[in-house]
């Protein structure tokens, strides 16, 4: 098993360090996303409470996930999708995760 190490990303404007073992230039990707993301629900709905934002975002992105599993097989749900599903998971939780020290 991989051992989990820090990867810094910057979401608007602000770092986080994430606890993980998945690929550096993919945790980029992924927080390059939801940066962009945020930046078009900020631009579309004119809210500028980053609170706001992020909870308009993560329904965005929730309407996304439930269309794609809607025309995925449900057999292809579980198994890989379920376990890179729960990576994510992993992933926004230790970024919510107080740094230790």
């Amino acid at each position: 098993m991989a051992s989990k190490r820090a990867v810094a990303v910057r979401i608007r404007g602000q770092e986080f360090r994430i606890l993980s073992d998945d690929d550096e230039a993919w945790l980029q990707r992924v927080a390059g996303y939801l940066d962009e993301t945020m930046a078009t629900v900020e631009e579309r709905t004119g809210t500028v409470d980053s609170h706001d934002v992020a909870l308009l975002t993560a329904l965005n992105l929730a309407r996304e996930l439930v269309e794609i599993r809607e025309r995925e097989p449900v057999t292809r749900t579980k198994g890989a999708a379920a376990d890179r599903l729960r990576q994510l998971i992993e992933l926004a939780e230790s970024a919510l995760r107080p740094e230790a020290g």
